[in-house]
């Protein structure tokens, strides 16, 4: 497993049948966990880690996945995952267990169908990973359904589809959070109507706050933000004491969220920016974004002066134009 723009710390990989831990080490760098010992075929596994971003920020996961039977058979992971609702700017992200060399005939035999009749396009970001969006956003309550006809799919180098699945999702209300710097302020819009408005604080001249749409990746009541998890030491610039957050909404990997701002903050909310590249919200404000707003909402951030989030660093695929999203 790898970490992109951060480390991971405390992988333990185990059969969900029970059995002994796989060995693995760590890269040098921290980014990247590598099993020592083969895998068994036709096998889950669990396992756990953490994630540490490049502000310092952990976030521990635990999940599963199967191994697949014989080594020429091939299948494919997709989020959302089946059954679940979404906000109408998450992206259909597909994960193909070997790499894909015949991509045209792939997206012939994976058929995206929405309610809403919303046309999608593919951007293959590498032979194992695409994402698939609309022009716009989803409409309101759309239902999508991702139909992955891959038994018999030649892959290429000798890799054949073991199986066809099928995963749908729902659409929940179109919600939008737009941040302007110039005016230091948040204004939420549900299906198009303002419905908040609320001041601000984002990252200082040091930390600027990327600009472009992300998309709201997962949401915790609090999180543990350490900065002496990446290195920084007391006294180093940018260095932070370990700290809760409240209300967390995460928008990239490398550690940028909508949360409520720091109580030493308060004061600059609306006023200037303080943060370290995250949004910052006075409480009242913070809690009412974290109990209407959801993963897969899009925030827009405007007048930084940073660049536009990048693609994969969470879901940025809203800052590509339409015209060139499907070129491989």
């Amino acid at each position: 497993m790898k970490a992109v723009n951060g480390v991971v710390k405390d992988v333990v990989l185990t059969p969900a049948g029970g059995g002994d831990s796989v060995p693995g080490t760590t890269s040098a760098d921290g980014s990247t966990w590598t099993a020592e010992d083969p895998l068994e075929f036709d096998t889950e596994y669990q396992y756990s880690f953490t994630i540490v971003d490049q502000a310092g920020r952990e976030t521990k996961k635990a999940q599963t996945f199967s191994t697949v039977a014989p080594a020429n058979e091939a299948d494919a992971a997709v989020y959302p995952l089946n059954g679940t609702t979404v906000g109408a700017g998450q992206p259909i992200e597909i994960v193909f267990s070997e790499p894909v060399l015949n991509k045209a005939a792939m997206e012939k035999a994976v058929a995206v169908k929405a309610s809403s009749g919303q046309a999608v396009a593919w951007r293959w970001y590498s032979d194992r990973r695409v994402r698939i969006r609309p022009q716009a956003f989803w409409a309101s309550n759309t239902a999508v359904t991702v139909d992955l006809k891959l038994f018999g799919v030649d892959f290429g180098n000798g890799m054949i589809g073991n199986s066809d699945t099928k995963v749908s999702f729902k659409v929940g209300q179109q919600r939008l959070a737009v941040v302007d710097d110039n005016t230091k302020t948040m204004k939420v819009y549900f299906d198009g109507k303002l419905v908040k408005t609320a001041p601000v604080t984002l990252g200082d001249a040091e930390w600027l706050s990327p600009t472009g749409y992300a998309v709201i990746m997962e949401q915790e009541r609090k999180s543990k933000f350490n900065a002496g998890s990446i290195g920084l030491k007391p006294g180093d610039k940018g260095y932070y004491p370990p700290l809760t957050v409240e209300y967390a909404n995460r928008l990239t990997t490398s550690g940028v969220y909508v949360h409520q701002a720091l109580e030493s903050a308060w004061g600059a909310v609306g006023k200037v920016n303080v943060s370290h590249g995250c949004v910052g919200l006075l409480p009242a404000d913070a809690a009412w974004f974290f109990n209407n707003m959801k993963t897969g909402d899009v925030v827009r951030t405007l007048n930084t002066g940073a660049p536009a989030v990048e693609p994969l660093e969470g879901f940025g695929d809203w800052n590509i134009p339409w015209t060139q999203y499907a070129k491989r």
